[in-house]
């Protein structure tokens, strides 16, 4: 994602050892992201702990990484959820440095989070969910891909203070 930045992946209900869905690395390779090694592991306390910021595909998912470590609440998000929040959240004078980017940004969009039901009455919660497109048809693939990659594309930008559309 850039310097400063380390991204693990891990499943609540992973078959751990598998590689990416063939359907799934054709897109992210499409895109050019190398899935070389990918194999997956099933999340743990350890690694919800471990990180500065959780990111899960689906409500579901993210209430798991927060039932593990509760206190995990204040840095887990979708993440389509942790899009939105950042679409919304000031970007004005963050720091350079990416933990201290990182931490401010969190800070906003917890702020951010707060406010948001009061001018987002139109968001439905299903809306911050991804498509588990797990033993599912290219179409479904495809459909998940496009509700995944633009808040990638957004997150990245935000944590890297690139343009958006110009992160892998």
């Amino acid at each position: 994602m850039g310097e400063g930045f380390e991204v693990r992946s891990a499943g609540t209900g992973a078959l751990v050892g598998s590689p990416i869905d063939p359907p799934m690395a054709r897109l992210l390779t499409d895109e050019g992201v190398d899935t070389t090694g990918f194999a997956s592991r099933q999340l743990t306390p350890d690694l919800v702990r471990g990180a500065d910021l959780v990111l899960a595909l689906t409500r579901e998912h993210r209430s798991a990484a927060v039932r593990m470590v509760p206190a995990a609440l204040r840095k887990a998000f979708t993440l389509r959820e942790l899009a939105r929040l950042l679409s919304l959240a000031p970007h004005e004078d963050l720091p350079a440095e990416p933990a201290e980017r990182l931490a401010e940004l969190l800070v906003r969009v917890r702020a951010t989070r707060t406010q948001s039901g009061a001018r987002l009455p139109d968001v439905r919660a299903e809306d911050d969910d991804v498509v588990d497109p797990y033993r599912g048809d290219d179409a479904l693939f495809l459909e998940s891909w496009r509700q995944l990659a633009p808040a990638v594309t957004t997150i990245a930008g935000a944590l890297t203070g690139s343009p958006a559309g110009t992160t892998h």
